[in-house]
């Protein structure tokens, strides 16, 4: 702690010298009546050096300005430039609240676009950044546009199906990816019907997902970090929307709660928002071919949002949700999970200082419970809080970020195995990380170490975990960039990484009950632990197109897993028996490494999303190595949106994804298994069950599998700025037969979606 205070101390004298002889211009840009945050807008001082860009949340901050009086030009792509005169006092700082107004002329070609100057100003690698309006431009299945459908055409990004799949992250599974909605940890972010996330497309403000190589600043997760940032509700009018398709219906409502009474003031505003599925009962009706008794899935989800914004930019946020997905599989098993939160997140803008203080405080509660034909129930929750502070320091074009991050948890959890084997465990966990994180630019090179500790209280375990983001620029249109790092978690998932369709996705904390040794070696740690590895290129070929290539690897020393194999319990009576046959858990190692390709073009009336991923994964439990499930070797993801009419009020995409087969244990025969449930039992006479002689596992590879989805949109613009949309929109568009799951017993294939069209109606206003 002594050391902490140290470096607070010094950073504070850093910011003091840095302006003792000059002055700051900081503030805020917003969209004028909306108030929303402008990302990346450009705030320059007329015929001088100086200038910045705005954050995420609108912000900006020029330092070391002379004193005088200077032409502040504030401009942003499809906004109204804007001027004004400020005043530069010597030791003092100038604040600002500045409002943009949408022009009313298109512009039809930006040589330089704002994600291309951010490019220029970030290290950004192995990062995909989203926005809303991105998210609008592939094809919509089921009508509405969805966070879980774009994240698929991500490059590193495999999906194992469109019926309980998951996505899987440059070698990463689903529990080593951490998802963040406003700062607060998400568990299941997507329901069991593949297509649809827990999010409302609408409401997201901006999404980044980093694939690898991540900084300091996110911890407790070894592969991934999705970071999801929903907007605030209109400050000055009264909007939503509503839509409806075969797949569900959906209800959006924003407004203001206290209108500000005067320009740049204080003020206060919502936004509400609720989808829910009922393609169980419509799919009985309009999908009959595809299972008589209807598509299996339902869910149903809220969020709402208030902002309290003050007048010098100090802002507080309150939300809560509400997730919740039932499936009911005939015959087969129903599962059901809910997921709730309560949380707030504080900016505040000290008056003073050349500094901005973030605060969240958040709550939440998942539980997911499953009932199998075998009538052995699996129930697994996970509920607690976490807090964080970031303090972001500017030093003239340089930031420093320094942060803590609280967390505590608690787990429950019941499991049976394939032989019927009882798992279970309680645990209250504690983690505790700080972080620091310098971005320093030297002329073309930038340069972003962090440094994060991380303190597991249940393990009684701490972590030292370096990271490092570099960027060089060569010239105005190429860039080459590195990242990379140690990363360590604590959490491991209820389901084991082999089984190839998970419905029950539960959450364990850090598990005592491991192997003693692995490969020969004593086992010293209980933690997951990784090392990233990514290199890259960014070329600007023209003002139209943009190629992003980038390798990774990632090794993983030392991995947890569910033991699938356990037959003996763990006492004195089998102490003889080997740890793989009695205990909880299994530790593998493993790695992944791969190439991924990207190719944009955004023009006028073409928005065209070209990806290419070579990617290998493997895994070594100790005595066999063994590629995993998802580890799919060629991905190619084409997407291509074109807008047409006279009033260009038409629009279709189509997206087509080919992907190489998933590794599968083939079957190399069968036999009749008895289970001698009775010392009298007579194995002459008795009737056994089909057993299996299984080959290598994961030794062989499915079929190819390849997609066409396309949408056709409409819209009816109205005087008072409302929209009347009609979408058509067709999965599968060439019926291909992709497999999900081969039922060994009955011989019978279970395939992915088939060809389904729906149609969607939806009104904004």
């Amino acid at each position: 702690m002594k050391s902490n205070k140290i470096l607070f101390i010094f950073l504070f004298f850093i910011v003091q010298w840095g302006f003792s002889q000059t002055g700051t211009l900081r503030g805020f840009i917003y969209e004028k009546g909306s108030r929303e945050p402008i990302v990346f807008g450009n705030i320059i001082l007329k015929g001088t050096n100086y200038g910045a860009a705005s954050d995420m949340n609108g912000f900006f901050t020029i330092s070391n300005i002379k004193p005088g009086t200077y032409t502040a030009s504030i401009q942003y792509i499809g906004y109204k430039t804007k001027e004004l005169s400020v005043t530069i006092v010597k030791n003092q700082i100038t604040t600002k609240k500045i409002y943009l107004e949408k022009t009313a002329v298109a512009l039809e070609e930006v040589k330089i676009s704002v994600e291309r100057q951010e490019m220029r100003t970030q290290v950004h690698a192995s990062i995909v950044k989203i926005s809303s309006k991105q998210i609008k431009q592939i094809p919509s299945v089921g009508g509405e546009p969805d966070l879980a459908q774009y994240l698929q055409v991500i490059p590193g990004v495999v999906f194992t199906g469109d019926q309980g799949g998951q996505l899987y992250i440059r070698g990463g599974t689903p529990i080593q990816n951490k998802v963040l909605l406003d700062g607060m940890t998400v568990y299941n972010p997507f329901h069991s019907i593949g297509l649809f996330s827990v999010f409302d497309a609408d409401i997201i403000r901006n999404v980044d997902v980093y694939t690898g190589g991540f900084s300091a600043k996110y911890g407790d997760r070894i592969s991934s970090i999705m970071d999801i940032r929903m907007r605030e509700g209109n400050f000055s009018k009264y909007k939503g929307k509503v839509s409806a398709s075969p797949f569900g219906a959906k209800l959006m409502f924003e407004g203001p709660i206290a209108r500000s009474k005067e320009p740049g003031g204080g003020g206060s505003s919502f936004i509400f928002s609720t989808k829910t599925s009922y393609l169980e009962q419509t799919s009985k009706l309009l999908y009959s071919y595809i299972d008589t008794g209807g598509l299996p899935f339902n869910y149903t989800d809220f969020y709402g949002k208030i902002t309290l914004d003050a007048a010098n930019g100090s802002k507080v946020n309150i939300y809560g949700f509400n997730f919740g997905d039932n499936v009911h599989y005939q015959a087969l098993s129903d599962l059901n999970w809910r997921e709730r939160g309560i949380g707030s997140n504080i900016i505040m803008v000290p008056s003073q200082s050349n500094a901005l203080i973030k605060i969240n405080v958040n709550y939440s509660d998942y539980g997911i419970s499953l009932q199998s034909a075998d009538n052995l129930p699996r129930s697994s929750t996970i509920s607690g809080f976490n807090m964080g502070m970031e303090n972001t320091y500017f030093i003239g074009k340089d930031q420093v970020d320094a942060g803590l991050d609280l967390q505590a948890f608690k787990t429950n959890f019941t499991f049976y195995n394939s032989v019927g084997r009882k798992l279970e465990q309680m645990e209250n966990t504690t983690e505790l990380g700080a972080y620091v994180r310098y971005k320093k630019t030297f002329n073309k090179l930038l340069f972003d170490p962090s440094i994060r500790l991380q303190y597991y209280a249940s393990l009684s375990e701490t972590s030292i975990e370096p990271r490092l983001g570099m960027k060089y620029l060569m010239s105005k249109k190429v860039r080459v960039k590195f990242a990379g790092g140690y990363y360590t978690q604590n959490l491991i998932s209820a389901s084991s990484d082999r089984d190839v369709m998970n419905l029950f996705y539960g959450f364990l904390s850090g598990p005592e009950n491991l192997p003693k040794e692995f490969n020969g070696k004593p086992v010293t740690s209980k933690l997951q632990k990784a090392w990233h590895a990514i290199s890259g290129v960014e070329y600007d070929i023209n003002s139209k197109f943009e190629l992003n290539v980038e390798g990774y690897y990632k090794y993983f020393p030392q991995l947890t897993n569910i033991n699938r194999n356990k037959i003996f319990d763990d006492n004195g009576d089998n102490s003889d028996q080997p740890d793989f046959l009695k205990k909880d858990y299994i530790i593998e190692q493993g790695d992944a490494y791969g190439v991924d390709f990207l190719l944009k073009y955004n023009f006028k009336k073409w928005y065209i999303w070209a990806v290419y991923s070579l990617g290998y994964s493997h895994r070594f439990d100790g005595y066999q190595t063994y590629p995993p499930h998802f580890d799919r070797r060629h991905n190619i993801n084409l997407l291509a949106t074109y807008t047409f009419g006279a009033d260009l009020n038409w629009q279709v995409s189509a997206r087509w994804n080919f992907g190489s087969g998933f590794p599968f244990t083939p079957t190399q025969g069968e036999y009749e298994q008895l289970s001698f449930s009775s010392i009298s039992e007579n194995y002459v006479s008795a009737n056994g069950d089909i057993g299996f002689v299984y080959a290598d596992l994961n030794s062989g590879r499915q079929p190819t599998y390849h997609r066409l989805d396309i949408t056709l949109k409409h819209w009816i613009e109205f005087l008072n700025e409302s929209r009347l949309e009609f979408n058509l929109s067709v999965t599968n568009i060439y019926n291909r037969q992709n497999i999900f799951y081969f039922d060994r017993l009955t011989h019978q294939q279970v395939n992915q979606l088939p060809f389904m069209p729906s149609l969607g109606l939806n009104y904004k206003f």
